[in-house]
């Protein structure tokens, strides 16, 4: 027999007699437990109402609390009354399962809760609401101004986050819980059937409804406050198939639908007043439709963004290690916006190096259809720079470059970016529709060869549209730059800063409609043209010269020579070939350049001076043809007879202070 055997033989009486006082002790604390666990959870309940109402200028009533059973809780009819404004919350009944420890330390400490028929109300007009007061510091001994505004959002969303994740409990099931919520005239009513969160698992069905909008969805995700982790999953059901974002339509004129839609926070940071979140969000079956956006629905299959955001005291920034994918393509974005002395926006964004078949199919349709197909080979890699201080506009910043290596194309597609090279069928657009079509090529009697148009109308074009057109490769950033400054300060678009190559590719590849993409595709087209080298400089000035608008239906350079002078291209004076310069911006609007009497008023008379002088000074005229100049020219054609016959002083002031936008200052 070992020791501890013995030891234990010869004091068994003794063990026996211990073990039954312990068992009395806690008989005893039990029994006196369930004589006052009423009593401790009326204390708890006092004690919750304080808490509440000590860091809230809120009311917290209680209706009844009472046991179920061993140790569950059962609390009906809770409100939550703000001080002063209409009731925030309130919940028939609660079921709650209090922990086993607490109770025998005589306090309440609630782990699970079953909430069944709620309702949360929440409203906001103009400057008052009832719910903000759950996020408003309230500093001791301080008066909380309730109307003063504040430009620090990262700290009320700091506040905002650190509310939510604290009361997040760890298990709820919510039952026939409904939120509804007005801002100033515009309301959201949510339904949740059913919301569950149970190790930090979540999982709930609700449908949101707006003024135009109804979706029923599923959510799925998980939560995780000592860390600060949500993140979520939502779906529609089988009979909707997508959700609709609501408020798109009615503020921006626009709509949006997803499939399945992923937002997520995983860190955040709150330092010297200034909040970093990290998280990522994804969508799949995105559909977008706008009318300045594109033509038809914008389809995204797989988009999803890595987010590093800061907010702070008038300040919002998009970190560098933000990250954008739309299908296959990535891109790096970084934004910084600050509001205050003077307003600053700084927009960048860089690439790494993408194949270019993973770019060609990764842009969306609907966005750029004339890319749908294309197959190539090497790699692009896009960089953009935009900065501007508006207290000094002159001095914004912008530097956009798209490098290749290796670029080939080995199929156009559907839309061969070749056609230039050979007699081609140009429709002609005004509004989206096709209003007369033509062959560019020598089977159109029209058609003029580049060496039957006169140099100095050539010379002309170029000087007031592009002077640079025979030497850069399709863009000409510093008057692009410059056409930024202009808008900026403007207030409007009142400049374009397009090349002769752009403004041939809108014509001859586009539907001409203004729209934020065509401008994306036209620059894609411009550069890959350019680039390499699909059409000669003299091929593409031909084609340009021989499709562009220059009045009611009047295109190309005979019918615009033959509309205004009754004479073929090859005849045209220096003259006259100014005044067809002067009118390639907006030529329907060639009458407003004359006076009554058939002469020029005083913007084409400048424009007349500018260009010919521009002209001496690269050597395209001699001294004695700029000395020469006459600010008269006889509409001898047709449109002689459409001038307006009496005087108009709202078109003569329109003429004499018009900004001079087709021409680019800048090289001279």
């Amino acid at each position: 027999m070992s020791k501890f055997t013995d030891f234990f033989v010869r004091n068994k009486k003794k063990f026996l007699i211990g073990a039954g006082v312990l068992a009395s002790i806690f008989i005893i604390a039990f029994v006196v437990f369930l004589i006052n666990r009423e009593r401790i959870l009326q204390f708890a309940v006092a004690k919750a109402i304080q808490k509440v109402e000590n860091k809230y200028p809120a009311k917290l009533q209680i209706g009844k609390a009472t046991f179920r059973d061993f140790n569950t809780v059962l609390v009906t009819d809770i409100g939550l009354l703000p001080i002063g404004q209409p009731k925030l919350m309130q919940i028939d009944t609660v079921e709650a399962t209090v922990s086993l420890r607490s109770l025998f330390l005589g306090r309440m400490v609630f782990k699970q809760f079953d909430v069944a028929s709620g309702e949360i109300t929440a409203y906001k007009q103009d400057s008052t609401d009832n719910f903000s007061f759950l996020y408003k510091k309230k500093a001791t001994g301080e008066t909380v101004d309730s109307t003063a505004k504040t430009s620090n959002y990262g700290t009320l969303l700091n506040r905002l986050i650190e509310t939510a994740f604290e009361n997040v409990p760890d298990g709820v099931n919510f039952r026939n819980l409904g939120v509804l919520f007005k801002n100033d005239g515009r309301t959201i009513n949510m339904k949740l059937p059913t919301l569950l969160v149970e190790d930090g698992e979540i999982d709930a069905r609700m449908t949101i409804t707006t003024e135009e909008v109804t979706n029923t969805m599923f959510v799925r995700g998980v939560i995780d406050p000592d860390k600060y982790l949500l993140a979520a999953k939502f779906y529609g059901d089988n009979q909707s198939g997508s959700i609709e974002v609501p408020y798109i339509k009615q503020k921006f004129g626009a709509t949006m639908r997803f499939d399945t839609l992923t937002l997520s926070i995983t860190d955040k940071v709150f330092k010297n007043n200034q909040l970093t979140i990290r998280g990522e969000s994804s969508a799949h079956g995105l559909i977008l439709n706008h009318p300045k956006i594109a033509d038809e629905n914008v389809t995204v299959q797989n988009g999803a963004m890595k987010y590093v955001m800061t907010l702070g005291d008038h300040y919002y920034a998009l970190e560098p290690e933000s990250e954008v994918r739309i299908n296959k393509a990535i891109f790096y974005p970084q934004v910084t916006y600050e509001t205050r002395p003077q307003r600053k926006i700084g927009i960048k964004i860089d690439s790494p190096d993408i194949p270019a078949n993973d770019l060609f199919s990764s842009l969306p349709p609907g966005l750029f259809d004339t890319f749908q197909g294309v197959k190539a080979t090497g790699t692009f890699k896009y960089r953009m720079n935009f900065y501007v201080d508006m207290a000094q506009v002159d001095s914004l910043k912008f530097d956009s470059d798209l490098d290749a290596r290796d670029f080939q194309i080995t199929d156009f597609g559907e839309n061969d970016l070749r056609k230039l090279n050979q007699e081609f069928t140009h429709a002609v657009y005004e509004n989206g529709k096709v209003v007369r079509t033509f062959p560019v090529g020598p089977s159109n009697p029209n058609f003029t060869p580049y060496n039957e148009i006169p140099n100095h109308l050539k010379y002309a074009i170029l000087t007031a549209e592009d002077p640079r057109f025979l030497t850069h490769k399709g863009f000409h950033e510093g008057a692009f730059r410059h056409s930024l400054i202009t808008n900026i300060k403007e207030n409007s678009f009142v400049r374009g800063g397009s090349t002769v190559s752009m403004q041939l590719v809108k014509n001859a590849f586009l539907t001409r409609k203004k729209t934020i993409t065509r401008k994306v595709e036209e620059a894609l087209i411009v550069w890959i043209i350019e680039n390499l080298r699909l059409t000669s400089k003299e091929r593409m000035y031909e084609v340009y010269l021989n499709i562009i608008e220059w009045g009611p239906n009047v295109y190309g350079i005979k019918e615009a020579a033959r509309f205004y002078f009754s004479k073929e291209p090859s005849q045209l004076t220096f003259e006259e070939s100014l005044f067809l310069a002067s009118i390639v911006p907006k030529p329907k609007q060639y009458r407003t350049y004359f006076d009554a009497y058939g002469g020029l008023r005083a913007y084409p008379r400048y424009f007349f001076k500018l260009i010919s002088g521009n002209m001496l000074k690269r050597g395209l005229i001699s001294p004695s043809q700029h000395d020469n100049v006459s600010t008269y020219v006889n509409l001898s054609g047709r449109a002689g007879s459409f001038i307006i016959p009496k005087p108009d002083t709202t078109q003569v002031q329109m003429m004499d202070t018009l900004q001079l936008a087709p021409i680019d200052l800048l090289d001279f």
